[in-house]
């Protein structure tokens, strides 16, 4: 609980931002929350309801809504910035104005922009230079928050002060909040695991059992990691909520908009229909694409993610997707305790031998 009253705004109409300034609002906080839509403030304010996003939620009556950037931000001592990743630089830099040094800057969003490949906190930095920046990431499906389901989360930043208050406005007796210095691992883990989404709904729908899914699923937090660690994460982050714990809920749950999308494409969707069909963002589906080139950019092995990109783009079919994970190598199971290289190694070494010997039985 919140030590003292904090003022939070919270930028984005979304169901997650929504949510968390509820619940922000009912820890003791002052909270103010912008959105672009007139009428969803109205509404807002006046029943205490976000109709489009979270419409059986009794929104915190103390939470306040408005169009006005300014009016919201000023005097915030924490900004909480849950915008989609196509909007996100644009909203900071309307924002840019009425922010200031001593504000706490907290990303919720799990994507990634395509310019520069940047995750929404390296956004925040280049567009602010403040030096309380963090991300909130894991296992958060909203209407589960909003139904006050046990719930935990990360707040990462290499900003003590970020990690702290965070946790006093935010954490709640449903609501848990746990700390980690590896920022880029965990929101890494956020946007990654979109993708895996994606392809654990379109398996779902194409009807493979249980191990298959497990598998996919931990060859996802494989891929997932090995990636991640390319770029300078710190693999064990991918053991806790940001890692596995949300792969878990958004390859298992019909409430993951990524995992919709894949059912739906499963179903024998095309992608414009199955984006329609779901009315939000998912943001799998703009990663996916941008994981994928730069993970060939970087000479990063995916080829789970290369898949879902053939199904997504080039019209693959996505009963062919399954079979990818079949038909890639049998290589290390977790590469942090025996690399890939190792197995690879060793297959080369054995192969070389097998020929040697064949070649010796026909002398």
């Amino acid at each position: 609980m919140a030590e003292q009253q904090s003022n939070v705004a919270v930028l984005g109409g979304g169901s997650f931002g929504t949510a968390l300034a509820s619940i922000a609002a009912d820890n003791g906080a002052n909270v103010r929350q912008w959105l672009r839509d007139e009428a969803l403030v109205a509404q807002i304010n006046r029943e205490h309801r976000n109709g489009r996003y979270l419409p059986d939620y009794a929104i915190n009556p103390a939470v306040t809504a408005s169009t006005d950037l300014k009016s919201v931000l000023t005097g915030a001592e924490l900004v909480l910035i849950a915008i989609p990743s196509k909007a996100f630089r644009s909203v900071v830099q309307a924002a840019k104005p009425w922010l200031s040094p001593e504000q706490i800057l907290v990303s919720t969003t799990k994507g990634i922009e395509q310019d520069g490949f940047l995750l929404m906190s390296q956004v925040l930095e280049q567009e602010t230079g403040f030096p309380h920046i963090g991300v909130i990431a894991g296992p958060n499906l909203a209407s589960e928050i909003a139904d006050k389901q046990l719930t935990a989360t990360v707040i990462a930043s290499a900003d003590a002060l970020t990690r702290t208050r965070v946790q006093q406005v935010l954490g709640c007796r449903y609501f848990r909040v746990y700390a980690s210095n590896d920022r880029h691992g965990v929101e890494l883990g956020g946007a990654l695991k979109n993708i895996y989404a994606i392809a654990a709904g379109m398996a779902a729908a194409l009807g493979m059992g249980e191990n298959t899914r497990s598998m996919l699923m931990t060859r996802a937090l494989a891929e997932m990691s090995r990636f991640a660690v390319a770029q300078g994460a710190n693999p064990m982050t991918f053991l806790g909520l940001a890692g596995v714990g949300d792969l878990i809920v958004t390859c298992s749950s019909n409430l993951s908009r990524n995992y919709r999308v894949g059912h739906a494409l499963g179903t024998g969707l095309s992608l414009e229909e199955a984006v329609a069909a779901l009315g939000q963002v998912a943001e799998g589906v703009n990663t996916v694409k941008l994981v994928c080139a730069k993970a060939r950019e970087m000479g990063v092995y995916m080829p789970l993610a290369e898949g879902l990109n053939r199904v997504l783009f080039d019209g693959v079919p996505a009963q062919e997707m399954a079979s990818t994970l079949m038909m890639g190598e049998q290589s290390s199971d977790v590469e942090f305790i025996l690399p890939r290289e190792a197995v690879q190694q060793a297959h080369r070494e054995q192969a070389h031998q097998d020929q040697q010997g064949s070649g010796g039985s026909h002398e």
